[in-house]
């Protein structure tokens, strides 16, 4: 099933699940089967997507937990600290038996940004210390040290060979992977931001467009080849000057923020026009959503988490505790956009309904 503007109208949540305190980050397996979310309340929760159930509770209350990551092996993950401490090492961990397997040391304030490489185990992460800082998971040490001279945020292209720092809410600087010791090959400079700023970078999975997300009621959105301003993508709330994460849909035809009225802003990225939104039941502002990679979902949170997916029953009358029969993911096409997270040069799928009736909300 293709992505559409009427499609993303009509989706619902068809599951929810509360927790005491605010959920901090989402994100999705690179198969699209699992969910992990770390929230304040110090643990990390990972949901079975095929069936949308809560699967493995991971607790941190020495370090607390933010900005979680699946890895690319299927039982690690890599995440930041959001105590007020003086530790602010990344931590590798295995959660088939819930044990450290590397700490990343050097940076010296919180870390803000975390990016994983889609190609191999590199890691980049930016931190409030004015550094951006290259690991290999294969490795205890760090392999590459930035000096920003500023706030910085910084993201992996799909490609993985070249990876952007947004710096002082002023300056994208894009450096070569192979050669980012010898300094950005490309910086673009911009009106420095009055009133918010940059809490995130992302690029769009075809590669064509970067992604500004701010502590404000704005999203930038600029070409990825020359840095030109594109559009500015406002008309959500955001009263509360809190970093609101967006995230691209696979097929780079859509972005999708939260807001701190509770609600889910859907726009066009290459024309800045906003196609819908959606209310679901958050009662908090919505910190955080994230378009499933592989199937025709998606996750919102604030202390809630929300899954989503097209309503299979706009009338209500139908039962959705079949939601999960285990759809796999679908097959890849020529024409797609790069797969995501496979780093082969893959085509992505088209989404497409499978065979057979709507049972569980997954295409």
């Amino acid at each position: 099933m293709k992505l559409d503007e009427d499609g993303l109208n009509g989706f619902a949540v068809l599951r929810n699940y509360t927790r005491e305190k605010r959920i901090n980050y989402l994100d999705f397996s690179h198969d699209g089967l699992r969910l992990i979310a770390s929230g304040d309340d110090d643990s990390m929760i990972i949901y079975d997507c095929e069936k949308a159930q809560q699967k493995q509770v991971i607790r941190s209350q020495k370090y607390g937990a933010d900005l979680v990551h699946f890895t690319h092996a299927s039982n690690t993950i890599v995440y930041a600290s959001n105590k007020e401490s003086r530790d602010h090492a990344l931590r590798y961990m295995s959660i088939h038996d819930n044990k450290f397997l590397k700490y990343f040391n050097g940076h010296t304030a919180k870390v803000v940004s975390l990016s994983l490489s889609p190609v191999d185990d590199t890691i980049i992460s930016s931190s409030l210390d004015k550094t951006v800082r290259m690991w290999d998971l294969r490795s205890p040490d760090c392999v590459g040290l930035m000096q920003c001279g500023g706030r910085a945020v910084a993201a992996f292209d799909p490609e993985g060979l070249i990876f952007a720092a947004g710096v002082q809410s002023e300056f994208i600087k894009l450096y070569d992977l192979r050669s980012f010791e010898k300094g950005p090959f490309s910086t673009f400079k911009y009106k420095t931001e009055t009133g918010c700023d940059w809490t995130g970078i992302k690029f769009s999975l075809d590669g064509k467009l970067m992604m500004l997300t701010t502590n404000g009621a704005v999203i930038r959105i600029v070409d990825a080849y020359d840095g030109k301003p594109l559009h500015t993508l406002a008309g959500f709330q955001n009263n509360k000057g809190i970093p609101l994460e967006a995230s691209f849909t696979p097929d780079s035809q859509f972005v999708l923020s939260g807001s701190s009225d509770g609600r889910i802003h859907v726009w066009k990225p290459d024309t800045g026009y906003r196609v819908c939104t959606l209310t679901g039941e958050h009662s908090n502002p919505v910190t955080n959503v994230q378009f499933n990679p592989r199937y025709m979902m998606l996750a919102s949170a604030c202390h809630n988490l929300n899954f989503w997916a097209p309503d299979p029953d706009p009338s209500g009358s139908s039962n959705n505790n079949g939601f999960g029969a285990g759809f796999p993911p679908t097959s890849p096409v020529d024409g797609g956009p790069p797969q995501f997270g496979g780093g082969n040069n893959g085509q992505n799928a088209a989404y497409q309904k499978p065979p057979g009736s709507f049972q569980d909300g997954l295409y």
